[in-house]
């Protein structure tokens, strides 16, 4: 089961630090992603990390703003979101990776969590 938290609402230019805690299994031999979805849209892909940490994928639209991390010990991933702006409003989701191939495609993420709203205001 995976647990995403740390959403609010935040000002223009602000920060916040979402997080994902696995329970009930170990997922640090997989791959994580955070994706989000904002109303009326498709969801996207924000950022991803693999299972080691040693590799980050970002959206173009969050690159130099957002820092993805993992904590394997803790079974946790973070996503470290910083000079927000409006656009940024969305439900965040955080998924783990199974299946080989691009990062950013959500079809390869099997466990998802429940989402935690962000709201940007200008």
């Amino acid at each position: 089961q995976l647990q995403a938290s740390g959403g609010g609402l935040v000002q223009a230019g602000g920060s916040l630090t979402l997080i994902c805690a696995a329970s009930g299994r170990t997922f640090g031999a997989y791959g994580t992603g955070w994706f989000r979805q904002a109303p009326g849209k498709e969801r996207e892909f924000v950022a991803a990390i693999n299972w080691s940490g040693s590799s980050t994928y970002y959206a173009d639209s969050v690159k130099g703003r957002f820092t993805i991390s993992r904590d394997n010990a803790n079974n946790t991933v973070y996503l470290q979101m910083d000079s927000l702006k409006p656009e940024d409003t969305a439900l965040y989701y955080c998924a783990v990776r199974l299946y080989y191939g691009d990062y950013a495609d959500s079809t390869r993420y099997v466990y998802w969590g429940q989402g935690t709203l962000v709201t940007v205001s200008s």
